[in-house]
């Protein structure tokens, strides 16, 4: 009993000795986690985060805190400078394996999401075609980029396949929307180019126009275009258009059909190709146009749009407080009061945003 009570002496007294050794550590460790969580409420947390294009900087940020994180943690360790040189060595072994081994991926994304977000060609929203991929940004990330395609569905594509490939992005400001269709040398271009023109402006598009693509051996091909102001609608105004093409069209006793098909079907002169009118055609249309489509499949990227969009503003209100603080703090006493008053206005605003900005972010859709 006694040898038993000695050896825990023992070793209680060993453990106090070595105690200081770590302290060194343990400081270090904590410091570290307290630094790395404060930098990460700071850029991710702090009044509803940063915007996307800023949090591609603080995640690097973050992750070069991390290395160093590594780096001083590795410093604090009881060990003896052989041995620290030896974990320093062994370290940068392990990330030169890293970089070499996924230099083709890893590395190459990263160093393509730097590229694109300095050339700063698309944003949250935007449609984007590159490819055969087609749909609206919902995130930026530092090694890949998301879209919401036609169908509702999230594609993920490396950011190296991006700048790799052309990319096709439609201006915010507006789009040209186009159809093509085919009709018979028998009816005057004129006399087409009008019509098509006029069903441009029915599916409410402006300044349309009308060219000829082709002059086939048996029909003439047009295109007819028009401008689209609002591009989050372009699917519908691209459906809007053709319905309309086939409604001017059959209104003015024109039938669409190749003439390839006509001649080799028996009909007697006079007889049209044309669709039944129904009685429920205008109601079906006015339904038609009033559907927004687009507000479901490309529902989060609206939704990212509009954060995108809260955070911006906030970020212009600060910069505002910034200046009226500054302003405030000058000589001019007969001003300051009204900068004050000033300044608790913008404050409620920004307030009123950053709530807004968390709400948009917990109904986020994934």
């Amino acid at each position: 009993m006694a040898y038993s009570l000695l050896n825990i002496m023992a070793l209680l007294d060993h453990f106090i000795d070595t105690l200081p050794k770590f302290f060194p550590i343990l400081l270090v460790l904590a410091l570290v986690s307290t630094g790395l969580w404060v930098a990460h409420w700071f850029f991710f947390r702090r009044n509803g985060g940063l915007k996307e294009e800023d949090r591609f900087s603080a995640r690097v940020g973050m992750l070069l805190l991390v290395g160093i994180g590594v780096v001083l943690i590795l410093l604090a360790l009881p060990l003896d400078k052989e041995t620290h040189k030896e974990l320093f060595q062994l370290l940068a072994l392990l990330i030169t394996a890293v970089i070499t081994l996924s230099s083709t991926t890893f590395v190459s994304n990263a160093l393509a999401g730097f590229m694109l977000k300095g050339m700063k060609s698309f944003r949250l929203g935007d449609f984007l075609r590159v490819e055969n991929q087609f749909g609206r940004v919902t995130e930026r990330g530092l090694f890949h980029t998301e879209i919401q395609t036609e169908e509702r569905d999230l594609t993920t594509l490396p950011n190296l396949f991006l700048v790799s490939h052309p990319i096709t992005v439609l201006r915010s400001s507006g789009t040209i929307v186009s159809a093509t269709v085919s009709l018979g040398y028998d009816i005057s271009h004129k006399t087409i180019e009008k019509l098509l023109s006029d069903a441009a402006l029915a599916a409410k598009l402006k300044d349309p126009f009308v060219h000829i693509m082709e002059l086939g051996d048996y029909s003439v091909t047009y295109r007819v275009s028009g401008f689209l102001s609002e591009v989050k609608q372009l699917l519908s105004a691209r459906s809007n258009l053709r319905a309309q093409i086939l409604t001017t069209l059959h209104g003015a006793g024109i039938e669409i059909v190749s003439p390839v098909v006509m001649n080799q079907r028996r009909l007697e002169d006079g007889i049209r190709v044309l669709p039944p009118q129904s009685s429920e055609l205008p109601h079906a249309e006015e339904k038609m146009v009033e559907s927004n489509p687009e507000s479901l499949i490309f529902d989060k990227a609206d939704v990212m749009a509009q954060i995108e969009a809260l955070k911006e503003q906030r970020e212009a209100i600060r910069e505002e407080i910034t200046v009226l603080e500054a302003q405030a703090k000058s000589k001019k006493e007969h001003i300051g009061p009204w900068i004050e008053q000033r300044i608790t206005r913008i404050r409620q605003e920004e307030e009123r945003l950053s709530l807004q900005i968390q709400q948009a972010e917990a109904a986020k859709i994934e």
